[in-house]
């Protein structure tokens, strides 16, 4: 991994892990499908000028179903619930909940028998969840979320697990950036006629209006690029590791912006890091007996 690599991977982990507090911001303002919906907007946009300046390639129509499934439990889903879950989940616990998605993603795969259980994975599984658990009963018990926002929020990072799992199995192989901007745009075709229909932004303030611009722009479009250039340089796995930054950094943005952030909380993060590291240990290749 080059130095350049390196700062774009911090990049895009900051980038990311600011989400969710802007996600709070926009919400003093903006419905939960109207934040998803701008947020798709300014994202796409950012991503159609990468794609005509980059000479990229939409993904061909024939694959229009699972085009809009992804979309569907990518973005129109998760962006519209952690936007929701978020109206009684402060937002460092938000970013905890969100560290689940590997979890899922792991337990899909089970069910599919596309992964292998092994005893560090079984650990780690187990160890992330009891972080997660012990986060958001320290949040509960301080009045920072409500049960009702942890699960809609878990079902958003649920939503993230079973894109993943679609886009593996149906869309491997597609120009990524392509792939990114018709989610977007079909993510934001699903939510226009939703928002249209239903509650409108009340009175905007800079705050709300600047925080929802950036979490499309930056926090979308900017980062779907970072992500994807990446992947075509490092190591998925290394990719990867990004996501296990998120919830350091949604506790530093957090703490910056004044949310309280308790011991309950730090410890928590260490718990489902380290529940995260088990289940990425790599696997050791079988061993070769010498024939004699």
């Amino acid at each position: 991994m080059t130095r350049t690599d390196a700062v774009q991977m911090f990049l895009l982990s900051a980038f990311w892990g600011v989400s969710f507090l802007l996600i709070r911001y926009s919400g003093e303002v903006f419905p939960p499908v109207w934040m998803a919906l701008l947020r798709s907007v300014f994202g796409a946009l950012v991503l159609y000028a990468a794609l005509r300046l980059g000479r990229h390639t939409l993904p061909p129509a024939r694959l229009w179903k699972p085009l809009v499934l992804v979309a569907l439990f990518n973005n129109v889903i998760p962006w519209s619930f952690f936007a929701w879950g978020e109206q009684t989940v402060s937002s460092n616990i938000a970013a905890i909940i969100n560290a689940t998605t590997p979890l899922f993603a792991l337990l899909i795969g089970l069910s599919l028998r596309e992964a292998r259980l092994r005893g560090p994975v079984i650990a780690g599984v187990l160890l992330g969840l009891g972080g997660v658990a012990l986060t958001v009963s320290g949040g509960l018990g301080g009045g920072h979320a409500t049960v009702q926002g942890v699960i809609v929020l878990a079902l958003a990072s649920l939503g993230y697990a079973i894109a993943t799992t679609i886009a593996k199995r149906t869309l491997s192989g597609l120009d990524p950036v392509g792939l990114a901007t018709s989610q977007l745009t079909l993510s934001a075709l699903m939510l226009l006629p939703v928002a249209l229909l239903g509650a409108h932004p009340a009175a905007l303030t800079s705050r709300a209006a600047v925080s929802v611009i950036f979490l499309g722009i930056v926090g979308s479009g900017l980062a779907y690029l970072l992500y994807y250039g990446l992947l075509a340089r490092v190591s998925p796995t290394q990719v990867t590791a990004v996501t296990y930054a998120l919830p350091v950094w949604g506790l530093g943005w957090a703490a910056l912006a004044g949310e309280p952030v308790g011991l309950v909380s730090l410890v928590g993060v260490v718990i489902v890091l380290a529940g995260l590291g088990l289940i990425n240990l790599p696997t050791r290749p079988p061993r070769v007996v010498p024939s004699t």
